[in-house]
């Protein structure tokens, strides 16, 4: 029963099977000069200039630059668009991280502590105290 819920027993994938061989096939029988040579990538090199070339504007609105203060208005908008797509903290998440910064801060800041007076004792120790 657990043998035909299988994907390979899948009406489906059988189709799915053939036309891939179908395309190997296809790909096989083209020469190497007539098409680029693809590296594993999906994209070849006469289709990424032909995508570049069908993008180029047209009309010369399109080919104008934009101010110094459009660029900038642009920017803003950006800014703005971008700050409504934050996921903002609530208060008491906010709490909570503020708290968690200071601890580890506060450690961070004795373990520090401690080893540059340990560090101070030992130098003063092995080059003689001036007292």
């Amino acid at each position: 029963m657990a043998d035909n819920k299988r994907r390979g027993d899948d009406d489906g994938d059988d189709r799915l099977d053939d036309e891939i061989v179908d395309e190997a096939a296809d790909d096989d029988a083209t020469s190497a000069e007539d098409e680029p040579v693809s590296r594993g990538g999906t994209a070849t090199r006469s289709r990424a200039r032909a995508e570049s070339a069908d993008s180029r504007p047209t009309t010369r609105s399109e080919t104008s630059r934009v101010g110094v203060f459009g660029r900038i208005a642009r920017f803003f908008r950006e800014v703005v668009a971008e700050l409504r797509k934050v996921i903002w903290p609530t208060r008491k998440e906010l709490l909570t991280y503020t708290g968690v910064v200071v601890t580890f801060v506060a450690v961070m800041l004795t373990i520090v502590a401690l080893l540059d007076y340990g560090f101070a004792k030992v130098v003063l120790f092995v080059f003689g105290n001036s007292d």
